[in-house]
């Protein structure tokens, strides 16, 4: 019968590989793993279940709703929104949205920085007249560099703060990576806004690019609201906000009848209903921005600024229950609380409002409702929702409140008045009764997949480290490198460690790397948290693949990348990296 050791380490061997494999979801792999350990007697069976209560987990959980809660509000769209100009010179425009992004990344989730801000670096891609090649990869490592800056900012430097608290007896605080983290950030910031774009083939071209822009156009409606009449509103002031966004401006209906021409000086009336054309986003942005509301939002409950109210995009087949029929006919409205906003058919423009327009197989429906109830009802109109086109209606107006909750959140955490996990999970009640974040979005904000990776994997590298797997393989590292500096030592692992997460999620790699780390700082005599604060630098530092890291994935399809496309970039990147952080840390966390 093979050792404890033995078994543990072809048992973590074989997660390796399965997940690079990436025939399996990551999660069932772990837990399955999980599973055949405590079989195997490598895990007591009280511990099997433990890393589902550890503080790790429970920090990731509640950094993705606040994510959430501060993305409804529009506090981050309040911010850039006066920063990204499409005439800036491309490299001055990476440089500025890299550093918003690495500035968001450091007070949420990255992926979430990423999310928000992806749209409005394609929309300034488009009205330069480029492809969005050239900026959707240097912003997307920033946003993985600016997680390096905070305890909160990624995963792995969670998953390392908690790990010292269970092995040493202390956390690493909030700000005790921002002197490394912050140098590499600007480091890499610098190099791909002045280098590292210059490293890109340009995918697409501005015709295909513009095309797809054009298929993604309803003609829609927009209401004048109540709340409106006691400012006026004047046509010719809704223009700048109009063609910021994109959006047409088509015709105004008043008392159900269509008013011929738009006059510049018409002054709007609450009830008045603006014909506008554009994509989802686009409408979204210019509704909030102009003070208007979607048509039929009033009969929502909670108006436009309902909570969780979001704009989704449909296909009409053949055979469907609205096909030949309109949404007035079918009381769209009145059955299922969803509003037909627009309608999308090859460009064609509309004189008929869109709630008595018949619809047509072939035609792309924009809806207004809550996910359940947008869910319900595409099911009952006989629909096909377009998977991944769901644009999320904003509350602007909470955008300042939003920010105030989570910087008292971090404040409390950071003067020590309140543990984190207790102070972030206070924001989150905060927004559920704002309203920011309703109680089906706390469970669907949370990303169950790294939940029960992590979950599982935490007692694996317990068992790992115990059984003395860790210290033989920081032993191996020593010996090849004895007789040289400590620092040599420092970078091998480092170099070992970003390896595996250019191929495996930057969680499992942390849970693999801490305990060799912790092994080689006892072996050699040395500080454990220079180790560990390099094992976190590594962990993030995923550029050569689109799979070591979610953001490299999600522009993999909008930038029209190639896999070969990310080590022109990434390598060079990654040297960099190291040049920078094996000397700061060695400055900030002496050996």
């Amino acid at each position: 019968m093979p050792s404890d050791q033995t078994q543990i380490f072809i048992l973590l061997v074989s997660v390796v590989v399965l997940l690079v494999w990436g025939k399996f979801r990551y999660d069932l792999v772990a837990f399955g793993a999980l599973i055949v350990a405590a079989s195997l007697g490598l895990i007591p069976t009280e511990e099997v279940f433990s890393g589902f209560g550890h503080s790790a987990v429970a920090i990731i959980a509640l950094v993705l709703i606040v994510s959430r809660g501060l993305s409804s509000s529009g506090a981050v769209e309040l911010v850039a929104s006066k920063l990204v100009d499409p005439e800036r010179p491309l490299p001055l425009h990476i440089a500025i949205i890299a550093a918003m992004g690495a500035g968001l990344s450091a007070i949420i989730n990255n992926v979430a920085a990423l999310a928000l801000l992806m749209p409005l670096d394609i929309e300034a891609a488009n009205k330069a007249k480029r492809p969005p090649s050239q900026s959707l990869m240097p912003l997307s490592f920033a946003t993985i560099l600016g997680g390096m800056i905070t305890l909160i900012g990624t995963p792995p430097n969670i998953v390392i703060s908690a790990y010292r608290h269970d092995t040493v007896g202390a956390p690493f605080a909030m700000f005790d990576f921002a002197p490394v983290g912050l140098a590499v950030a600007i480091v890499g910031i610098t190099f791909v806004s002045v280098i590292g774009w210059r490293l890109l083939p340009s995918h697409g071209s501005i015709a295909e690019f513009e095309k797809d822009i054009r298929q993604g156009r309803y003609v829609a409606e927009l209401r004048v609201g109540e709340q409106s009449s006691t400012e006026d509103i004047i046509l010719r002031d809704l223009y700048p906000n109009a063609d910021a966004a994109d959006v047409h401006l088509l015709g105004l209906i008043r008392n159900g009848k269509r008013r011929p021409g738009l006059s510049m000086h018409e002054t709007l009336r609450a009830g008045d209903f603006l014909v506008v054309e554009g994509d989802p986003k686009a409408i979204e942005s210019f509704t909030g921005k102009s003070g208007l509301e979607f048509a039929g939002s009033e009969k929502h409950e909670g108006g436009v600024t309902a909570p969780g109210l979001a704009l989704a995009e449909a296909i009409v087949p053949d055979g469907a229950r609205i096909d030949g029929r309109t949404a007035r006919g079918l009381q769209l409205l009145n059955r299922h609380s969803v509003t037909l906003l627009g309608i999308s058919r090859g460009g064609q423009r509309f004189r008929d409002r869109v709630r008595l327009l018949t619809i047509r197989a072939g035609d792309v429906l924009l809806l207004l409702g809550t996910p359940q109830r947008l869910s319900a009802a595409t099911d009952w109109l006989g629909v096909l929702p377009i998977e991944g086109r769901q644009t999320e209606v904003i509350q602007r107006t909470k955008a300042g409140l939003s920010i105030g909750i989570f910087f008292a959140a971090v404040g409390l955490a950071v003067a020590g008045l309140m543990s984190l996990t207790v102070a972030l999970g206070a924001a989150v009640i905060a927004y559920v009764l704002l309203g920011l974040v309703n109680g089906r979005e706390v469970y669907t904000s949370i990303e169950w997949k790294v939940i029960v990776l992590l979950a599982s994997l935490i007692p694996l590298a317990e068992a790992f480290e115990r059984t003395g797997g860790a210290e033989l393989l920081a032993n191996q590292i020593t010996s090849l490198t004895q007789g040289f500096p400590a620092w040599v030592t420092l970078s091998v692992l480092m170099v070992v460690t970003m390896t595996m997460s250019d191929f495996l999620n930057n969680v499992a790699t942390t849970l693999i790397a801490a305990p060799i780390a912790l092994s080689i700082a006892a072996a050699t005599g040395t500080n454990a948290d220079t180790y560990l604060m390099g094992v976190a630098v590594a962990a993030s530092c995923a550029f050569l693949t689109p799979i070591g890291h979610k953001n490299n994935t999600i522009i993999l399809g909008p930038g029209g990348y190639r896999f070969s496309d990310y080590w022109r970039m990434g390598l060079p990147l990654e040297v960099l990296v190291l040049a920078v952080a094996v000397p700061m840390l060695l400055v900030v966390w002496p050996l």
